[in-house]
């Protein structure tokens, strides 16, 4: 619900600094800024856009199929997020996800139709009808049509625009501690998403490693991600347009955001070749590495301290992109006093009490 023009001029008082310009930090600013809010965007990078863990991200809004290793909660909030990026993001493509197996791996597939929902079944002709350049090399398949993908760096470039556009201000380069006076007096909001730079302050946060390839070619055309399992080299392959796409992903418990290794390189392409063989005479236009925070159970949170006036948002792991907006909204309504009890707030001792009540102005 917009906001009065009243409770607009007022809420603008109160100045909330979005420490982080990865996927979670954005959204935090974008909801923020067009409900009335006086916004600050700051981030140490100068490009953070190319340098965040959100960079490396595959940018799939599939909350069905991540129901097949995540709690029940990022399904139930992930249609959400679905929900929000389709009324957001106008590059958003709804194509769906097709999952797929080779014969021998038959059963990695029947394990992930028990453990989801939202699918159909596809035998090898219906699987050829989706992607007519796959043809009939795969016997069986899971169609989730109601999901749907995005090209990383555009989305995160819409995003920055519109922060800008409501009217966030937006300072790169610039590290938090610059700010810090107008929390130390309580006269400002900060909203913490810096990911593993906020370890410090969040006990238990840990590191994974995902690697990925962009490549190229023009031999091979897709209409939605593909995710090809494999008991060991499980991979996913997301058309990003201009005849590229992302393989990805490897998921490595370490802290190392050190340049994809050979192996991993070997994988990725190993198993994309395996996928389509028009993958041989692909350019490799980039590879790389990037470390996701997260949490015991790779669930993402928001953890309120502070008397409220410290809000952290964190342990995205594979699920930024798909609960980023959800995120939004949690802190939105930790800020009027609204959602003091969502699943996905966590609000210390001393943040008991919201930072104002339902209906109450700051």
């Amino acid at each position: 619900m917009a906001a009065s023009a009243g409770e607009t001029v007022k809420t603008r008082e109160a100045s909330i600094t979005v420490a982080g310009a990865g996927v979670l930090g954005l959204w935090q600013a974008l909801t923020l800024a067009r409900r009335g809010y006086r916004v600050r965007l700051v981030d140490r990078n100068c490009d953070p856009l190319a340098n965040s863990a959100s960079s490396y991200a595959g940018a799939m809004i599939a909350p069905y199929c991540e129901a097949e290793a995540a709690p029940r909660v990022v399904l139930e909030h992930g249609l959400e997020g679905l929900a929000a990026w389709r009324a957001t993001y106008p590059g958003l493509v709804n194509n769906g996800t097709l999952v797929i197996a080779s014969s021998r791996d038959r059963s990695d597939l029947d394990h992930f139709r028990r453990m989801t929902q939202g699918h159909a079944n596809c035998d090898a002709a219906a699987i050829a009808e989706l992607e007519p350049d796959l043809g009939r090399r795969f016997p069986a398949g899971l169609y989730f049509a109601d999901e749907a993908h995005m090209t990383t760096p555009d989305a995160l470039s819409f995003l920055l625009k519109s922060v800008r556009e409501a009217g966030g201000e937006v300072h790169f380069g610039v590290d938090l501690p610059v700010f810090e006076s107008e929390f130390a007096d309580a006269s400002g909001i900060l909203i913490d998403c810096r990911g593993m730079a906020a370890r410090g302050q969040l006990p238990g946060l840990r590191a994974v490693r995902g690697e990925r390839v962009i490549v190229r070619t023009k031999e091979i055309s897709l209409n939605r991600p593909i995710r090809l399992l494999h008991p060991r080299h499980p991979i996913y392959v997301v058309p990003w347009g201009d005849q590229r796409f992302m393989v990805g992903a490897t998921v490595i418990e370490s802290e190392d955001a050190g340049p994809i290794c050979v192996r991993s390189m070997l994988e990725l392409l190993g198993t994309a070749y395996a996928l389509s063989p028009a993958f041989a005479e692909a350019e490799i236009v980039e590879a790389g590495a990037g470390v996701r925070p997260a949490f015991d159970d790779n669930v993402p949170r928001v953890k309120v301290e502070g008397g409220g006036r410290v809000l952290r948002v964190n342990g995205a792991y594979r699920h930024g992109f798909l609960l980023a907006p959800v995120l939004a909204g949690c802190v939105a309504g930790v800020l009027d006093g609204s959602a003091m009890s969502h699943p996905l707030v966590h609000v210390s001792d001393e943040s008991a009490r919201p930072l104002r009540n339902a209906g109450e102005v700051i």
